[in-house]
């Protein structure tokens, strides 16, 4: 009979188990990309893409939607010094619909792109559309110039205490989960300033849009 009751209890520990990672698996984020936080992700909520003809709008249009990009720096570290190193960076331009166009930044000085940055603060930042459920909709490959993305590059720095609230509630509004990340990693606010903007949306070649361009677009 113990033997028995083991085995029973074993096999509702297991049941239970099962059930608690399947809800993990199926229920969405709690920090940005969950529901509760202006998901892009939703088609329902995707803004349509701009026409592609109009290269700065559609520029405007991919920072804004975009959670995260690919940062570009040029490595410090000893075994690949001088040599391109890219690194996944949270990033907001703003609350979902009010986006400013800037790319904030969440940094450490722990982490390795920062140290970069400290020594040469000219970086080179990628977003794209395939973070959204646009090019998985219509079966663009992410490398397709279909599956919109762009480039921008210039320098990475500190912003200033009259930008430091913008900052945080651009970043904090999109990604809740950065106000538990251990105050003991010393975290400061970042941007990118951008000096030069490529835009790949179709095949042919990039489009070049200057910052005067980008900045002027009006977001709706």
């Amino acid at each position: 009979m113990a033997g028995l009751a083991r085995g029973s209890a074993r096999a509702l520990l297991a049941a239970l188990l099962a059930s608690t990672l399947l809800a993990l698996l199926v229920s969405p984020a709690r920090g940005r990309g969950g529901r509760d936080h202006g998901d892009w992700d939703e088609a329902s909520l995707l803004p349509p893409l701009p026409p592609r003809e109009d290269a700065a709008r559609v520029a405007r249009f991919v920072t804004h939607v975009s959670d995260w990009g690919a940062l570009a720096t040029i490595s410090t570290l000893e075994a690949v010094r001088g040599r391109p190193f890219a690194d996944v960076l949270s990033l907001s331009d703003g609350p979902p619909g009010a986006g400013s166009g800037v790319p904030y930044f969440y940094l450490s000085p722990l982490q390795l792109s920062v140290r970069n940055l400290q020594e040469n603060p000219y970086a080179t930042l990628t977003m794209t559309l395939a973070q959204t459920n646009f090019c998985k909709k219509h079966g663009f490959d992410p490398q397709s110039p279909l599956c919109a993305h762009i480039i921008l590059s210039g320098t990475v720095t500190k912003v200033n205490e009259t930008e430091m609230d913008i900052a945080k509630h651009s970043l904090f509004i999109r990604h809740p989960e950065m106000k538990t990340w251990p105050s003991s990693h010393n975290w400061f606010f970042a941007k990118l300033n951008i000096t030069n903007i490529w835009v790949l949306d179709y095949f042919g070649g990039p489009k070049i849009v200057t910052p005067e361009e980008y900045y002027n677009v009006t977001v709706q």
